[in-house]
Protein backbone atom coordinates (compact mmCIF):
# COMPACT_ATOMS: atom_id res chain seq x y z
CA UNK A 1 0.00 0.00 0.00
CA UNK A 2 2.61 2.15 0.68
CA UNK A 3 4.43 1.75 -2.44
CA UNK A 4 1.08 2.54 -4.80
CA UNK A 5 0.79 5.55 -2.77
CA UNK A 6 4.44 6.39 -3.52
CA UNK A 7 3.97 5.71 -7.06
CA UNK A 8 0.82 7.80 -7.13
CA UNK A 9 2.18 10.97 -5.19
CA UNK A 10 5.29 10.79 -7.89
CA UNK A 11 2.66 10.60 -10.74
CA UNK A 12 0.77 13.76 -9.58
CA UNK A 13 4.11 15.52 -9.48
CA UNK A 14 4.83 14.95 -12.53
CA UNK A 15 1.66 15.83 -14.00
CA UNK A 16 1.89 18.87 -12.44
CA UNK A 17 5.01 19.78 -13.40
CA UNK A 18 4.14 19.42 -16.49
CA UNK A 19 0.61 21.22 -16.60
CA UNK A 20 2.66 24.32 -15.29
CA UNK A 21 5.46 23.98 -18.23
CA UNK A 22 1.65 23.39 -20.07
CA UNK A 23 0.45 26.62 -18.50
CA UNK A 24 3.49 28.55 -18.65
CA UNK A 25 3.93 28.00 -22.69
CA UNK A 26 0.36 29.24 -23.06
CA UNK A 27 0.61 32.36 -21.38
CA UNK A 28 3.91 33.41 -22.95
CA UNK A 29 2.12 32.65 -26.31
CA UNK A 30 -0.79 34.74 -25.07
CA UNK A 31 1.27 38.14 -24.07
CA UNK A 32 2.86 37.68 -27.32
CA UNK A 33 6.84 37.95 -26.22
CA UNK A 34 9.47 35.07 -27.15
CA UNK A 35 10.80 33.44 -24.44
CA UNK A 36 12.79 30.27 -24.41
CA UNK A 37 11.82 26.77 -22.29
CA UNK A 38 11.04 27.71 -18.37
CA UNK A 39 13.53 26.78 -16.16
CA UNK A 40 13.87 25.70 -11.92
CA UNK A 41 14.88 28.41 -10.20
CA UNK A 42 15.78 28.06 -6.65
CA UNK A 43 15.99 30.96 -4.30
CA UNK A 44 16.86 31.28 0.09
CA UNK A 45 13.38 32.07 1.56
CA UNK A 46 13.57 32.70 5.25
CA UNK A 47 9.70 33.17 6.35
CA UNK A 48 9.18 34.43 9.66
CA UNK A 49 5.94 34.62 12.18
CA UNK A 50 5.77 38.07 13.50
CA UNK A 51 3.96 36.39 17.10
CA UNK A 52 6.12 33.32 16.34
CA UNK A 53 3.05 30.98 16.81
CA UNK A 54 3.74 27.74 14.89
CA UNK A 55 2.27 28.16 11.66
CA UNK A 56 2.81 25.25 8.82
CA UNK A 57 3.83 27.12 6.36
CA UNK A 58 2.08 26.20 2.37
CA UNK A 59 2.25 27.53 -1.35
CA UNK A 60 -0.81 29.61 -1.02
CA UNK A 61 0.90 31.57 1.87
CA UNK A 62 2.58 33.81 -0.82
CA UNK A 63 2.77 34.68 -4.30
CA UNK A 64 5.76 34.96 -6.14
CA UNK A 65 6.67 37.03 -9.14
CA UNK A 66 9.65 37.51 -11.32
CA UNK A 67 9.72 40.48 -13.29
CA UNK A 68 6.37 41.13 -12.41
CA UNK A 69 4.54 37.75 -14.06
CA UNK A 70 3.35 35.21 -11.59
CA UNK A 71 5.27 32.35 -11.06
CA UNK A 72 4.75 28.05 -10.11
CA UNK A 73 6.32 27.03 -7.15
CA UNK A 74 7.57 23.74 -7.53
CA UNK A 75 8.87 23.07 -4.10
CA UNK A 76 10.12 24.45 -0.68
CA UNK A 77 12.77 22.14 0.82
CA UNK A 78 12.37 22.89 5.09
CA UNK A 79 15.57 22.61 7.15
CA UNK A 80 14.70 19.16 8.26
CA UNK A 81 14.39 18.16 3.83
CA UNK A 82 17.76 20.42 3.24
CA UNK A 83 20.71 20.47 5.05
CA UNK A 84 23.12 23.89 5.55
CA UNK A 85 25.79 24.68 3.42
CA UNK A 86 27.56 27.54 5.55
CA UNK A 87 30.80 29.36 4.94
CA UNK A 88 32.23 31.58 7.76
CA UNK A 89 34.65 34.57 6.62
CA UNK A 90 36.14 36.49 9.22
CA UNK A 91 38.08 39.55 8.25
CA UNK A 92 41.67 39.14 9.62
CA UNK A 93 42.51 42.99 10.45
CA UNK A 94 39.28 43.57 12.67
CA UNK A 95 39.40 45.56 16.06
CA UNK A 96 41.42 43.30 18.44
CA UNK A 97 38.53 43.67 20.79
CA UNK A 98 36.53 40.91 19.09
CA UNK A 99 39.33 38.33 19.43
CA UNK A 100 37.64 36.57 22.22
CA UNK A 101 34.72 35.95 19.83
CA UNK A 102 36.64 32.88 18.55
CA UNK A 103 35.10 31.07 20.98
CA UNK A 104 31.48 32.39 20.25
CA UNK A 105 32.33 31.48 16.63
CA UNK A 106 33.46 28.10 17.75
CA UNK A 107 30.29 27.11 19.37
CA UNK A 108 28.04 28.61 16.81
CA UNK A 109 29.89 26.08 14.53
CA UNK A 110 28.82 23.50 16.61
CA UNK A 111 25.44 24.20 17.45
CA UNK A 112 24.42 23.75 13.67
CA UNK A 113 22.10 21.00 12.94
CA UNK A 114 23.62 17.63 12.29
CA UNK A 115 23.97 16.84 8.28
CA UNK A 116 24.87 20.98 8.15
CA UNK A 117 28.16 21.94 6.34
CA UNK A 118 30.31 24.11 7.50
CA UNK A 119 33.19 26.17 5.72
CA UNK A 120 35.83 28.51 8.14
CA UNK A 121 37.95 31.20 6.16
CA UNK A 122 39.93 34.49 6.85
CA UNK A 123 39.40 37.43 4.69
CA UNK A 124 43.17 38.62 4.43
CA UNK A 125 46.07 40.62 2.38
CA UNK A 126 46.41 38.01 -0.58
CA UNK A 127 43.78 35.37 -1.32
CA UNK A 128 41.32 33.75 0.98
CA UNK A 129 42.70 31.59 3.83
CA UNK A 130 40.52 28.51 3.82
CA UNK A 131 40.91 27.14 7.22
CA UNK A 132 38.72 24.18 6.58
CA UNK A 133 36.88 23.50 3.47
CA UNK A 134 33.50 22.60 3.46
CA UNK A 135 32.56 19.81 6.17
CA UNK A 136 29.89 18.20 8.26
CA UNK A 137 32.34 17.38 10.98
CA UNK A 138 31.03 20.47 12.93
CA UNK A 139 33.16 19.96 15.86
CA UNK A 140 36.57 19.86 13.11
CA UNK A 141 35.16 23.09 11.66
CA UNK A 142 34.64 24.45 15.29
CA UNK A 143 38.76 24.16 16.20
CA UNK A 144 39.61 26.02 12.76
CA UNK A 145 38.46 29.03 14.58
CA UNK A 146 41.04 31.42 15.46
CA UNK A 147 41.02 35.17 17.04
CA UNK A 148 41.78 37.36 14.21
CA UNK A 149 45.41 38.99 13.86
CA UNK A 150 44.21 42.65 14.26
CA UNK A 151 47.19 43.80 11.91
CA UNK A 152 46.97 46.60 9.64
CA UNK A 153 49.37 44.54 7.41
CA UNK A 154 46.70 41.82 7.13
CA UNK A 155 43.97 44.12 5.40
CA UNK A 156 42.34 42.70 2.23
CA UNK A 157 42.64 44.49 -1.17
CA UNK A 158 38.75 45.00 -0.25
CA UNK A 159 36.69 42.02 1.25
CA UNK A 160 34.42 41.54 -2.51
CA UNK A 161 37.02 40.37 -3.83
CA UNK A 162 37.84 37.15 -0.97
CA UNK A 163 33.87 36.86 -0.28
CA UNK A 164 33.81 36.51 -4.32
CA UNK A 165 36.22 33.59 -3.47
CA UNK A 166 33.87 32.35 -1.01
CA UNK A 167 31.16 32.19 -2.87
CA UNK A 168 33.02 29.82 -5.89
CA UNK A 169 33.59 27.58 -3.12
CA UNK A 170 30.12 26.73 -2.97
CA UNK A 171 29.59 25.27 -6.41
CA UNK A 172 31.15 22.24 -5.49
CA UNK A 173 28.09 21.82 -2.71
CA UNK A 174 24.43 20.20 -3.19
CA UNK A 175 22.34 22.75 -4.12
CA UNK A 176 19.68 23.43 -1.55
CA UNK A 177 19.75 25.83 1.67
CA UNK A 178 22.58 27.95 1.39
CA UNK A 179 24.17 31.12 3.50
CA UNK A 180 26.90 32.92 4.18
CA UNK A 181 28.32 34.55 7.51
CA UNK A 182 30.63 37.71 7.09
CA UNK A 183 32.31 38.97 10.03
CA UNK A 184 34.00 42.15 7.89
CA UNK A 185 34.28 46.31 7.70
CA UNK A 186 32.68 46.09 5.16
CA UNK A 187 35.16 48.73 2.87
CA UNK A 188 36.66 48.92 0.12
CA UNK A 189 38.56 51.58 -0.75
CA UNK A 190 40.43 49.96 -3.68
CA UNK A 191 39.87 52.18 -5.72
CA UNK A 192 40.09 55.40 -3.24
CA UNK A 193 37.53 56.86 -0.83
CA UNK A 194 34.65 57.08 -3.15
CA UNK A 195 34.49 53.39 -3.96
CA UNK A 196 33.95 52.55 -0.22
CA UNK A 197 29.82 54.12 -0.86
CA UNK A 198 27.28 51.44 -1.42
CA UNK A 199 26.80 52.65 -4.57
CA UNK A 200 30.17 52.88 -6.34
CA UNK A 201 31.62 50.03 -5.23
CA UNK A 202 32.32 47.59 -8.17
CA UNK A 203 33.19 44.67 -5.96
CA UNK A 204 30.41 45.08 -3.71
CA UNK A 205 28.52 44.51 -7.09
CA UNK A 206 29.97 41.40 -8.28
CA UNK A 207 29.57 39.85 -4.55
CA UNK A 208 25.54 40.46 -4.90
CA UNK A 209 25.63 39.27 -7.59
CA UNK A 210 27.33 36.07 -7.38
CA UNK A 211 25.64 34.97 -4.03
CA UNK A 212 22.60 35.54 -5.83
CA UNK A 213 23.49 33.49 -8.66
CA UNK A 214 24.38 30.61 -6.39
CA UNK A 215 21.09 31.12 -4.04
CA UNK A 216 23.67 32.13 -0.71
CA UNK A 217 21.83 34.33 1.47
CA UNK A 218 24.76 36.44 3.10
CA UNK A 219 24.40 37.35 6.97
CA UNK A 220 27.07 40.18 8.16
CA UNK A 221 28.15 41.50 11.59
CA UNK A 222 30.42 44.84 11.36
CA UNK A 223 33.14 45.29 13.15
CA UNK A 224 35.49 48.31 12.59
CA UNK A 225 39.04 47.18 11.48
CA UNK A 226 42.97 49.25 10.98
CA UNK A 227 41.47 51.09 8.06
CA UNK A 228 38.23 52.18 9.67
CA UNK A 229 37.96 55.62 11.35
CA UNK A 230 35.67 58.59 10.97
CA UNK A 231 31.66 58.63 10.41
CA UNK A 232 31.84 58.61 7.16
CA UNK A 233 33.70 55.29 6.35
CA UNK A 234 32.26 53.46 9.53
CA UNK A 235 28.65 54.61 7.48
CA UNK A 236 30.08 53.77 4.40
CA UNK A 237 31.11 50.19 5.52
CA UNK A 238 27.92 49.60 7.58
CA UNK A 239 26.02 50.42 4.53
CA UNK A 240 27.71 48.23 2.18
CA UNK A 241 26.78 44.86 4.31
CA UNK A 242 23.32 46.22 4.79
CA UNK A 243 22.82 46.30 0.93
CA UNK A 244 25.26 42.86 0.35
CA UNK A 245 22.60 41.38 3.35
CA UNK A 246 19.36 42.68 2.01
CA UNK A 247 19.67 42.14 -1.55
CA UNK A 248 20.85 38.27 -1.49
CA UNK A 249 17.71 37.54 1.50
CA UNK A 250 20.30 37.75 4.17
CA UNK A 251 20.68 40.45 7.72
CA UNK A 252 22.98 42.66 8.45
CA UNK A 253 23.91 43.27 12.25
CA UNK A 254 25.64 46.14 13.79
CA UNK A 255 26.22 47.90 17.49
CA UNK A 256 26.98 52.02 15.75
CA UNK A 257 30.35 52.60 14.94
CA UNK A 258 31.98 50.71 17.45
CA UNK A 259 32.93 46.64 17.91
CA UNK A 260 30.01 44.87 19.23
CA UNK A 261 30.18 43.96 22.69
CA UNK A 262 29.62 40.67 22.13
CA UNK A 263 28.21 38.43 18.92
CA UNK A 264 26.07 36.47 21.13
CA UNK A 265 22.82 38.36 20.40
CA UNK A 266 23.47 38.19 17.07
CA UNK A 267 24.54 34.48 16.08
CA UNK A 268 21.31 33.50 18.00
CA UNK A 269 19.36 35.79 15.84
CA UNK A 270 20.72 34.51 12.50
CA UNK A 271 20.32 30.72 13.76
CA UNK A 272 16.72 31.45 14.59
CA UNK A 273 16.48 33.07 10.87
CA UNK A 274 18.58 29.89 9.67
CA UNK A 275 16.36 27.88 10.92
CA UNK A 276 13.37 29.38 9.42
CA UNK A 277 15.04 28.72 5.89
CA UNK A 278 13.37 26.96 2.88
CA UNK A 279 15.13 26.31 -0.56
CA UNK A 280 12.07 27.27 -2.61
CA UNK A 281 12.26 26.27 -6.35
CA UNK A 282 9.79 27.66 -9.29
CA UNK A 283 9.72 27.35 -12.53
CA UNK A 284 11.11 30.73 -14.06
CA UNK A 285 9.54 32.09 -17.18
CA UNK A 286 12.11 34.07 -18.05
CA UNK A 287 15.21 32.12 -19.38
CA UNK A 288 17.43 35.21 -20.66
CA UNK A 289 20.70 36.30 -19.45
CA UNK A 290 20.39 39.69 -17.51
CA UNK A 291 19.00 40.37 -13.89
CA UNK A 292 15.57 39.50 -12.74
CA UNK A 293 13.84 40.56 -10.47
CA UNK A 294 11.89 38.87 -7.49
CA UNK A 295 9.15 39.64 -5.68
CA UNK A 296 7.49 37.45 -2.64
CA UNK A 297 4.21 38.75 -1.18
CA UNK A 298 2.79 36.65 2.00
CA UNK A 299 -0.89 36.42 1.79
CA UNK A 300 -0.97 36.94 5.56
CA UNK A 301 -0.38 39.94 7.68
CA UNK A 302 1.54 38.50 10.55
CA UNK A 303 4.15 36.56 7.90
CA UNK A 304 7.62 38.33 7.13
CA UNK A 305 9.47 37.16 4.03
CA UNK A 306 13.02 37.91 3.69
CA UNK A 307 14.59 36.58 0.18
CA UNK A 308 17.20 38.00 -2.56
CA UNK A 309 16.17 41.02 -4.88
CA UNK A 310 16.58 38.80 -8.13
CA UNK A 311 19.52 37.29 -9.22
CA UNK A 312 21.77 37.44 -12.85
CA UNK A 313 21.42 34.81 -15.67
Amino acid sequence: MEMITKALSLRFTVAAILLALSLVASAAGQDGRQRGPAKPMTVPVTIRIRDSKPVEMRIVDYLLREDGDMQTILSQRTPNESPLTLAILFQDDLASSVSVEARTIAGFIRNQPGGSRVMMAYIRQGSLDVRRKFTNELDKAAQSVRAPLSLASASPFNPYVEIIEGLRRFDSQPLGRRAMLVISDGLDVSRGVDSSSPSQSLDLQRAITEAQRRSVAIYSIYVPSALSGGQILNLNGQSCLERLSSETGGRAFFQGNSAPTSFDPFLREINTLLSKQIALTYLSTHPNKGFHKLDIKPLERDVEIRHPAGYTR
